[in-house]
């Protein structure tokens, strides 16, 4: 897909740089178009070796061959982040007297804006109704957040994250095939606490699990998504509940699961337990130089969620394996898929510097029968979109 990103003068223009990582990690054919201003705060070069494309800027370069329309008219989709108050003004007024405005006018792509502003310009009557216009002509507006912004100053006006922008962006464009459909999520890592300090845990991020929110919301589907101890933060469009440990999510998964049209167990749920939690933190002075742990397994939550499931819900597993070698990777999950009896298992490979806390991912997905029906790498929203095509 073709996709503009504009990028305007605002110092939130750096974070720009990911949202142009990511539509290019998700195989987009990226081109920018950047203010003036916008080029004071990132560099050209930094533009274009992320993506892959020559950067424009200048209204006048490349007169022959119409430049300043034909950008526009080639987009897919055109997404400006940030947008800063001026330019929302100048796009509700129709103004072209630079490259993005004349960019924007002369395509009948989707626009999606990611406003950046201080707080008091946001809520400025001016800016809220110029809102108002780009809205009422089909503009999608993604945030802002509330946060940091320049200088001392906190509040609303922050620009969205650019994973959030992306996915808002490309939802525009995604089928609606999940409309209507339930779909519970878990994500992130749960962690069985020792005594009120400490935890056994592991490496989970959650990205994986907020990536397959994101693309089910952007297809329609009302999601609920469980989360253990997520390390990034969730967006606004997705419902939350939060839990620590695997009892608390067995909990909570279990009451969710009764309305869901389909289950996608992302998290990395521990299999065992301390036997006994310390009410006060255990001191080494008290343990020596050895400390011993006895440990429980937990519930198996996955089995349990097949062995109660409604008829017709479909129940995707997820598991993460730390073996080398393609083939026994293989076996391990036709094992595993048979034992817990989900309708798919997703596979991915982790270990000391891929699958937890990276950007990207690669999975391969099996049925019942151990047969493999999907196989996806890239950025985790791209593998997302893969996994959540088994249920449309």
């Amino acid at each position: 897909m073709n996709v503009v990103v504009g990028i305007t003068g605002g110092i939130a223009a750096y974070k720009a740089v990911n949202v142009v990582r990511a539509l290019v990690l998700a195989g987009h054919d990226v081109h920018v178009v950047a203010t003036e201003n916008a080029l004071k705060f990132v560099g050209r070069p930094t533009l274009e070796a992320i993506s892959r494309n020559i950067v424009h800027s200048d209204l006048y370069e490349g007169v022959a061959e119409v430049r300043h329309v034909a950008i526009g008219q080639a987009a897919d989709l055109i997404i400006v982040a940030p947008a800063t108050a001026n330019t929302i003004a100048k796009i509700a007024g129709g103004f072209a007297d630079d490259l993005l405005g004349n960019t924007i006018l002369a395509s009948t792509a989707p626009l999606v804006i990611a406003p950046a502003m201080h707080t008091e310009m946001w809520h400025n009557p001016a800016t809220v109704h110029n809102i108002e216009v780009v809205r009422s002509r089909g503009v999608t507006v993604v945030g802002p957040a509330s946060g940091q912004l320049t200088g001392t100053d906190a509040g609303l006006g922050r620009m969205s994250e650019p994973d959030d922008i992306v996915a808002a962006a490309l939802g525009v464009l995604a089928p609606k095939d999940l409309a209507g459909k339930r779909i519970l999520i878990t994500a992130g890592g749960t962690r069985e606490p020792l005594d009120p300090v400490r935890y056994i845990g592991n490496r989970s991020s959650g990205r994986q699990g907020i990536a397959l929110a994101l693309a089910a919301v952007a297809r329609g589907a009302e999601v609920t998504l469980i989360a253990a101890n997520l390390e990034v933060a969730v967006p606004e469009s997705v419902a939350v509940v939060r839990v620590g440990s695997t009892l608390e999510l067995a909990e909570a998964t279990t009451e969710a699961a009764a309305t869901a049209d389909a289950i996608i167990m992302a998290a990395a749920v521990a299999d065992y337990r301390p036997e006994t939690i310390a009410q006060t933190k255990i001191k080494k002075e008290s343990q020596g130089d050895v400390l011993d742990l006895r440990l429980v397994k937990n519930p198996d939550i996955l089995r349990s969620l097949g062995e109660q499931r409604r008829d017709g819900q479909v129940i995707i597993g997820f598991a993460a394996e730390t073996e080398p070698d393609a083939d026994a990777l293989l076996d391990l999950g036709r094992a595993k898929v048979l034992r817990k009896g989900s309708d798919y298992l997703v596979i991915n490979r982790v270990g000391w510097t891929e699958g937890f806390v990276s950007e990207s991912n690669t999975v391969v997905v099996l049925n019942l029968a151990g047969d493999t029906v999907v196989e996806a790498s890239g950025t985790k929203l791209s593998v997302a979109d893969r996994i959540l095509d088994l249920l449309a």
